[in-house]
């Protein structure tokens, strides 16, 4: 989930924006600092969108940080967060090993973390994010339906994955593995494209032309399946079916359309930001919360599209997380 398009923004902001869409907790007046790994990618400023609003909505203030992909920047970034005392660090970690010492420094300090999208191993009060490997295995799933409605027993499936050694890649990668396995269809894996839809354009031309007998691509988000669909449309391979993960709306336009767009799953931005900001604020009024909040998924097929809402950057899902 990383690199596609948006606007970026640096340094320390004041939260403005969107009702909460959880139930808050007592504690008001806070302020919440968040450590974001990049707003290179429209995903993490939906994401850092939906917590400025969730924030904003109980009057409590937010001091948002770009670590721009850099670890040093972002363990400075945290030191910062620390030193203005904020009530609740949140930190979506560049790299989860390489935050240790800030985990660390927040802990001395007393401060709670709240990590988000990407873990850590320790050190931390509660993740919210989403179950990676379920998303993968619910495309994977929809897939086989897809090749089995088309009547195919055999079938090449081209595997576009995201970074190398990534916690999110493996999970997508290792959930859409196990709903293909004993099927018959053959995985080619790809290159690491980095989440970014240039990347997967590169990538998809030398692909196709190694191999001209593919039957699905499948790629680790919707933005680089996208990328792979606008080779596959130049090269006139509509027979060729696409797949992705994160609910972009322009997937889900896709496969409104009658494209050959046939499945996504939901990983709505602005609400893990959301439920990011009603968990931190329920830690610090002292409610007990789950050590991994699960903010949701569910897939999208041709069959469903239409009942998911698609007018924003990423298609909404939004169900109940936390209790009132």
């Amino acid at each position: 989930m990383v690199n596609r398009w948006g606007p970026l923004l640096g340094g320390a902001i004041v939260a403005c924006g969107m009702l909460a869409a959880v139930g808050s907790a007592d504690a008001k007046g806070l302020k919440f600092g968040f450590s974001q790994v990049t707003l290179q990618s429209p995903f993490y400023v939906q994401l850092r969108d939906g917590a400025i609003a969730a924030a904003k909505a109980d009057g409590d203030d937010l001091i948002f940080l770009d670590a721009n992909g850099d670890v040093n920047k972002q363990n400075n970034d945290i030191q910062d967060l620390i030193t203005q005392k904020v009530d609740v660090l949140i930190i979506n970690p560049v790299n989860a090993d390489a935050v240790a010492p800030s985990l660390e420094a927040a802990e001395k300090a007393k401060i709670p973390v709240v990590t988000v999208d990407r873990s850590v191993k320790e050190k931390f009060t509660a993740h919210v994010g989403r179950d990676n490997k379920t998303m993968g295995a619910l495309v994977g799933q929809a897939v086989v339906a897809a090749l089995k409605t088309a009547g195919k027993t055999k079938a090449k499936i081209i595997e576009i994955q995201g970074d190398a050694g990534g916690a999110v890649m493996m999970d997508r990668r290792d959930g859409f593995h196990a709903a293909l396995k004993d099927t018959g269809f053959t995985i080619v894996e790809g290159p690491y494209a980095e989440y970014m839809r240039a990347n997967a354009v590169t990538a998809m031309q030398d692909l196709l032309q190694a191999n001209p007998d593919v039957s699905v691509v499948y790629a680790h988000n919707d933005d680089m399946a996208i990328g792979a669909l606008q080779v596959l449309k130049e090269a006139g391979r509509n027979d060729v079916m696409v797949a992705g993960v994160d609910g972009l709306s322009e997937a889900l336009d896709v496969m409104a359309s009658g494209g050959s767009y046939v499945a996504t799953a939901l990983n709505d931005p602005q609400y893990l930001g959301d439920v990011t900001i009603q968990v931190a604020r329920a830690i610090k009024a002292g409610k007990k919360v789950p050590s991994f909040v699960d903010a949701g998924t569910a897939a999208v097929t041709k069959e469903n599209v239409g009942k998911f809402k698609h007018t924003a950057l990423f298609a909404e899902y939004r169900p109940t997380v936390l209790g009132n």
